[in-house]
């Protein structure tokens, strides 16, 4: 079954949405974005989904933040996963304590080989925390939640190889079409159930109702 990572949660009630339709997963922001949260108001969302019967793991996401502070605020904030979102090399991510979504930005000058091969470095070097790699779209500076998608047939060799979330313009109205063809590890969305910049609760239900009757 497809993983299913709501991010760029902010507000206890859109956790509360997103852990009660079935999310597998929990995102919260650290990094400057208009989706930042503080620690503390992370905690009180983490604090809130976990009275739901299926509690979603919660992930932080960083981008080029020192490893101690990365593992500071995940002790504090009970983190179960941490995103490393930015330019972290592959020996930084020997520092972090928690498992690793580790995101490898795709652009249109980069193949399916080369994104093959750049995961296959990360898996030789024998972390010691368990590693999923996300696959987003790298565009000019932004490091994610740019709503913009990538080229689905390079996500679909790089799944058939390990496995990966896929980001990067997913909606409620194509990420079926998504998981059908690409058949990945995992989604994710953030722009794409927002109104306005703002999440929609109907929207992320309709987000997990799809993922789920995809085949």
């Amino acid at each position: 079954m497809t993983k299913i990572k709501i991010c760029g949660l902010s507000e206890v009630q859109h956790a509360l949405v997103a852990a009660e339709a079935g999310a597998d997963f929990i995102g919260l922001v650290f990094a400057p974005s208009p989706r930042q949260v503080s620690a503390e108001r992370a905690l009180e969302m983490i604090k809130a989904v976990q009275g739901v019967s299926l509690r979603p793991s919660a992930v932080g996401v960083f981008v080029d933040t020192a490893a101690n502070e990365v593992n500071r605020i995940a002790d504090y904030c009970r983190l179960d996963w941490v995103q490393l979102s930015g330019d972290e090399s592959w020996d930084y991510c020997r520092r972090i304590e928690r498992p690793i979504v580790k995101t490898v930005h795709v652009t249109n000058a980069r193949g399916a080989q080369e994104v093959i091969d750049e995961i296959a470095t990360g898996y030789q070097l024998g972390l010691h925390s368990e590693l999923v790699c996300l696959l987003d779209s790298q565009v000019g500076n932004a490091y994610g939640g740019t709503g913009q998608a990538f080229d689905w047939q390079l996500a679909k060799v790089v799944s058939a190889r390990f496995p990966v979330v896929i980001a990067g313009g997913l909606t409620p109205s194509n990420v079926v079409q998504l998981v059908e063809e690409v058949h990945p590890w995992g989604v994710d969305v953030s722009s794409g159930i927002e109104v306005n910049g703002i999440k929609s609760v109907d929207k992320i239900k309709a987000f997990v109702e799809a993922v789920r009757a995809a085949r």
